[in-house]
């Protein structure tokens, strides 16, 4: 496929009619400009993510396709260059998803024993600032006896506030997640707009501080997306 043509898709129509090899040729052009140490780094965690990931799924498409989205956004429409920035958004997930795989432990081991360990291996791979970004993004375990999203939203209300790098990965995480609502099934759309849509206002507050470390372009587009987001989250309930 021609490299300009990857470079003007949008990440969505890519992953329809590419898939995950089209987003993986879309980051590498991305990285094209990158110094030759950052590219390295940012290669490592994107293999690491790889083998983590390896039998995920996202309902219907592999669940790297969402990770190389959220690092891609990230680059491309927020214009952040930050390699540690970058490096937490390939393995935002990978602690909440995979903690025993990355932290070589056993699964039988507690929930805080497992997510200590994976954070070990990720400060000890790629720095300290590298495992602090994943941690503020990465879900507690939760209370069963309370509301499960609400404590999702608690969570990342509280954690976006006392870090503003995180606020970033969070973004496009958010919005691959909300915007891209409507590519998924029915079920998972509804699921996702319940979940999703209480949280907007908060992420718009958050956008707009002045900490937030991006430009008044690349807020003034995340805002866009998060009134597109807000649209089809009413489409899906409100009908």
């Amino acid at each position: 496929m021609a490299p300009r043509l990857l470079l003007s898709m949008p990440l969505h129509a890519i992953t329809e009619v590419y898939g995950e090899a089209g987003l993986r040729d879309r980051f590498a052009l991305e990285l094209d400009s990158f110094p030759t140490e950052d590219r390295k780094q940012l290669v490592e965690a994107l293999d690491l993510a790889s083998d983590l990931h390896a039998a995920d799924r996202r309902v219907r498409e592999p669940y790297m396709n969402h990770l190389l989205r959220v690092a891609i956004r990230i680059i491309r429409y927020y214009g952040v260059r930050d390699v540690d920035v970058l490096t937490a958004a390939l393995l935002h997930d990978a602690v909440e998803d995979h903690p025993a795989e990355l932290g070589n432990l056993e699964p039988d081991r507690s929930h805080a024993e497992l997510t200590a360990a994976a954070l070990a291996e990720l400060d000890r791979r790629f720095g300290p600032r590298v495992a602090e970004l994943v941690s503020s993004v990465t879900n507690p375990e939760y209370d069963p006896e309370r509301d499960r999203d609400e404590q999702y939203r608690e969570h990342v209300a509280e954690n976006l506030e006392r870090d503003p790098w995180a606020r970033v990965i969070k973004i496009s995480d958010f919005t691959d997640n909300g915007v891209g609502v409507i590519h998924t099934t029915l079920d998972k759309a509804y699921r996702s707009a319940t979940k999703y849509r209480p949280l907007v206002p908060k992420l718009r507050e958050l956008v707009g501080r002045p900490d937030t470390p991006l430009s008044t372009e690349a807020k003034q587009h995340i805002l866009d997306q998060l009134d597109l987001a807000e649209e089809r989250f009413a489409a899906i309930l409100d009908d």
